[in-house]
C-alpha cells in the first residue's frame, strides 16, 4: 500500500494524504537534439562542517558533482554557479570560482556534456564610490576565470551596475566592452527584480518596454558574440515578442518557470530553448519531454510536462527568490543528497505548509523517484514542525 502522511494545510488543519504511486516518466537514452535543455543546478552544503552557516560556506563536493552527472546522464546541459546555486544569497565568488573549476574539469570526463557558468560582479559590493570601470573590471575578472578554466560564459546581471548606472547608455557601454573581449559567444541573463530586488531598473529604466529596447539594441550590435539570451521575467508574452526580433543566430533561453512548456514548444515561427531552475527539480520529466519533441510527438511532450507546471509555479511562488529552498528540498526527497541543509541556512526560507504542498505536487507529477523514501524523509520534516 502507498504510504499515508498527515500534512498541514493553509487553514491550519492537518489532513491525511496517501501517495498516488505515480512514477517518473522513463528517460530515453542518448542526447537531446531538437532543443537545448539547460538545468540551472543547486549546490549541496556540507552539513558536518564546523562553521556558522549564515556567514561561511562549505560544500559537499562529491554530492554536488554527482548531481551534475545525474543531469548530464539525462541528456540535459548544466548551467553552473548561477542564482539557483545561491549566487547573491550566501554563495560568494570565492566559492563559485572553485565550483566552476571543479565542474568544468568534471564535464571533460563526460562525453557530450554541456556546461556553461555564471560570470557576474558579485565580489564587487555596490556603493557610492563604485564606477562603471569597476564594474567592467569585475566582469572581466570573472569571465577571465571561466575562460581560463576552459568553460563557457553566462553573463549574469550585476547589482553593482544597477546601482551605479545612470542611463541605458551605461549598460550599452559595459556590456559592449565585455562582449567585445569574450572568446566565444555567451548567454546574457536578464534576471528580473522578482528574483532579485536589487536588480530593479536594470538596463537603465523602470519601464519594461525601454528595458527591452536597450537589450535588443545590444543583441543586434553584438549578435556574433551572443549565443542567446535567458529571460527571467515570468512574462511569456514579452519573451515571445523579443525572440521574434532576435537575429536568427541568437537563441532565446526561457527562464519562465511559470509557462515554459508553451515557450519551449514554439509558436510555429520560433521556439525557446531552456535554461531553467525548475529543470533541476524535474530533470527526468524534462528529459523525457524534450526527447518526445525529438520524435515529433508533441502530445507526449505536453502530457509529460503538464503536471510539472503547478509544481513549478508553487516552487517559484512569491517571494520568488526563495525558490532555491524548494529545489534543494526536492533533491533531498529524491535521494540526491543525504540531508536538507543549505548554504546560509536557507532551508528555513519556506514554511512547512509550503513544503507539504510541494511534496503533494511532486507526487502528483510522478517526480518522487522512490515514494517510500520520500515519505520517510517528509516525516522527518513534519516531526520538526511538531506533526508526529
Amino acid at each position: 500500500m502507498p504510504p499515508t502522511l498527515r500534512l498541514p494545510r493553509p487553514d491550519g488543519t492537518i489532513t491525511p494524504y496517501t501517495l498516488s504511486g505515480r512514477v517518473p516518466a522513463p528517460a530515453a537514452p542518448g542526447p537531446i537534439a531538437s532543443r537545448i535543455g539547460m538545468a540551472a543546478v543547486h549546490v549541496v552544503a556540507d552539513p558536518l562542517a564546523d562553521l556558522n552557516p549564515t556567514l561561511d560556506v562549505a560544500l559537499d563536493w562529491d554530492a554536488t558533482l554527482r548531481f551534475r552527472h545525474h543531469v548530464w546522464s539525462l541528456g540535459l546541459a548544466v548551467a553552473e554557479a548561477m542564482d539557483t546555486a545561491q549566487r547573491g544569497m550566501g554563495f560568494l565568488w570565492d566559492n563559485a570560482r572553485e565550483l566552476i573549476k571543479r565542474s568544468v574539469a568534471e564535464s571533460k570526463t563526460v562525453p557530450g556534456a554541456v556546461l556553461a557558468s555564471g560570470a557576474g560582479t558579485d565580489h564587487l559590493q555596490p556603493g557610492p564610490r563604485i564606477t562603471l570601470a569597476d564594474v567592467e573590471a569585475a566582469y572581466e575578472e570573472q569571465c577571465g576565470w571561466i575562460e581560463g578554466c576552459g568553460g563557457r560564459i553566462i553573463l549574469m546581471a550585476s547589482r553593482a551596475l544597477a546601482a551605479c548606472a545612470k542611463s541605458p547608455d551605461d549598460y550599452v557601454k559595459v556590456y559592449g566592452r565585455i562582449l567585445s573581449q569574450v572568446r566565444e559567444p555567451v548567454i546574457i541573463h536578464w534576471l528580473g527584480e522578482m528574483f532579485d530586488p536589487a536588480l530593479a531598473g536594470y538596463w537603465g529604466s523602470a519601464d519594461r518596454d525601454r528595458q527591452t529596447e536597450t537589450l535588443l539594441a545590444i543583441v543586434s550590435e553584438y549578435a556574433s558574440r551572443i549565443d542567446g539570451v535567458k529571460i527571467s521575467l515570468l512574462d511569456q508574452a514579452r519573451e515571445i515578442a523579443m525572440r521574434r526580433r532576435f537575429p536568427p543566430s541568437v537563441r532565446m533561453y526561457t527562464g519562465d518557470d511559470f509557462d515554459y512548456p508553451t515557450t519551449i514548444r514554439g509558436d510555429g515561427q520560433r521556439h525557446s530553448d531552456a535554461l531553467l531552475g525548475i529543470f533541476d527539480v524535474i530533470a527526468p520529466a524534462a528529459s523525457a519531454a524534450l526527447k518526445a519533441l525529438d520524435r515529433g510527438d508533441v502530445a507526449a511532450y505536453e502530457r509529460i510536462l503538464a503536471p510539472t507546471l503547478p509544481l513549478s509555479r508553487h516552487v517559484f511562488g512569491a517571494p520568488t527568490r526563495f525558490y532555491k529552498t524548494g529545489v534543494v528540498f526536492a533533491a533531498w526527497l529524491n535521494g540526491h543528497q543525504a540531508h536538507f541543509r543549505m548554504v546560509g541556512g536557507l532551508e528555513s526560507a519556506r514554511s512547512i505548509v509550503h513544503l507539504a504542498r510541494q511534496f503533494v505536487l511532486m507526487d502528483e507529477a510522478g517526480l518522487l523517484a522512490d515514494p517510500d523514501r520520500a515519505a520517510a524523509r517528509m516525516r522527518h520534516v513534519l516531526a520538526l514542525a511538531g506533526i508526529e
